[in-house]
């Protein structure tokens, strides 16, 4: 065994024993609770059922730097332990969030939680603008700050549009503004989120960090300690290829796909 390997297996070890300690700040969810996710949110035939989601709560800074007790957010299980890691660092960054509320609060209604600029996940729906399931209804995508972040996209006669509208006040994009995206796109991948939309061309979505869809449909089929297992390695394997263990470190966007 190489090195490399042994490192890897240890930083494996190191993150899974770190995933037990935040087990206490992520729920799974009763009977109450998906009975009434079912009645909005989680429809037939989405990719993960409620057995497989958990409710991340963490504390975070408002716009005024207002600290607040009640952030939520829905994840698959699988990847809970690594998004209440993140959001905690969210906190001790002074990163600022709107809000996060779970998307019971609106019905499942993606433009109404963007409209109120709020930080969710998990949304069984198909993604915007096509009818392939999106990323959010693996639990597997996060957006946030929507208003500061908008989803950018060209119309018929070639004009952007803004979602939500509002954001086009941010379409001109300011790396150190309060809330922006891309101040934490590396944050986001070293807990996992290795997409950022803001890399993408046509359409752009600053809010918009998620997983692989080939690693959501893997996590999907496993049972939640091996989904766990699998998504804590792709962690491992993006921070070894970033610090360059056993070789040198390499682009952010490289190490994603080696990750992936």
């Amino acid at each position: 065994m190489t090195a490399a390997s042994v490192l890897r297996r240890l930083t494996l070890a190191l993150l899974l024993a770190g995933a037990a300690s935040q087990a206490s700040a992520t729920t799974g969810l009763d009977s109450q609770q998906c009975a009434l996710l079912k009645q909005h949110v989680l429809r037939p035939g989405a990719p993960v059922d409620c057995p497989q989601l958990q409710v991340v709560r963490f504390s975070y800074l408002d716009f005024d730097q207002v600290r607040h007790d009640d952030g939520e957010i829905m994840v698959m299980a699988a990847v809970a332990p690594q998004v209440k890691a993140l959001f905690d660092e969210l906190l001790k960054r002074r990163f600022p969030l709107a809000q996060a509320r779970l998307m019971e609060h609106y019905q499942g209604n993606d433009d109404a939680s963007m409209a109120d600029n709020n930080t969710s996940a998990f949304n069984d729906r198909p993604i915007t603008g096509g009818g392939a399931v999106s990323l959010h209804a693996y639990g597997l995508a996060i957006d946030i700050n929507p208003l500061q972040n908008p989803y950018v996209r060209r119309d018929a006669q070639g004009r952007l549009a803004y979602s939500p509208p509002a954001g086009q006040a941010f379409g001109e994009r300011i790396a150190g503004r309060a809330g922006s995206s891309e101040q934490v796109v590396e944050l986001f991948a070293q807990h996992g989120f290795l997409t950022w939309g803001g890399d993408w061309k046509k359409p752009i979505d600053y809010q918009h960090f998620q997983v692989s869809r080939k690693l959501a449909e893997r996590l999907a089929k496993l049972p939640a300690p091996q989904a766990r297992q699998l998504f804590e390695s792709t962690v491992v394997a993006y921070r070894a290829c970033r610090t360059g263990h056993g070789g040198k470190p390499k682009d952010r966007k490289v190490c994603a796909a080696v990750a992936s």
